[in-house]
């Protein structure tokens, strides 16, 4: 550094100095940023009420939309005990347990993707990790799907469809559900 440079070097920092004490100020002067509500489609949320095959309630789940896909927060109980079991999106609107679900349709798939996260043109949006039942038999985790949206009325919207658990774990591969098993619980997003 030349000894020109040395020399003007603490008038430039008297002048950043100054620009950084003087933004507050600035700032004080700016509209308020205002956090966004949940009529915000970005923020909407929604809730499932899950029931096992004999119509018996087993928890629930708390949905909330975000900029980049939805959080689905589980809490269960009286699921059989200690072992992984599928969670899927399906495409059905209505849980009937005198047909085993299978008013819940397969798999929530608006863009005709395979099923399984290990498939190269997959997964389906609806497809998600597999979860832990405890040895109590309970279950509760969070869980992040970037593939879908809530309340917004786009092809990915998942509301008014079906969130399942199955007896089995998702192997991510098998087509066309990841031979996840029975339909272990059903719950309609309101």
């Amino acid at each position: 550094m030349s000894r020109t440079s040395l020399a003007t070097a603490p008038a430039a920092c008297a002048a950043a100095l100054a620009a950084l004490l003087a933004s507050p100020a600035a700032a004080q002067d700016a509209p308020a940023q205002t956090a966004p509500t949940n009529s915000d489609p970005a923020m909407a949320s929604g809730t499932a009420e899950f029931i096992d095959a004999e119509g018996a309630s087993l928890g629930s789940a708390e949905l909330t939309a975000t900029p980049h896909g939805v959080l689905i927060a589980l809490d269960m109980t009286g699921l059989p005990p200690e072992g992984w079991v599928a969670f899927h999106i399906h495409e059905g609107t209505a849980c009937d347990p005198g047909e085993r679900f299978e008013t819940a349709g397969g798999h929530f798939n608006p863009n005709e993707s395979d099923h399984g996260f290990m498939v190269e043109t997959g997964p389906h949006a609806g497809d998600m990790p597999n979860q832990w039942v405890d040895s109590d038999g309970n279950l509760r985790s969070e869980v992040f799907n970037t593939f879908v949206t809530l309340g917004d009325g786009a092809p990915g919207d998942v509301s008014g469809h079906v969130l399942m658990l199955h007896a089995e774990p998702d192997d991510y591969e098998s087509q066309p559900a990841g031979g996840a098993g029975e339909r272990l619980a059903c719950a309609v997003i309101e």
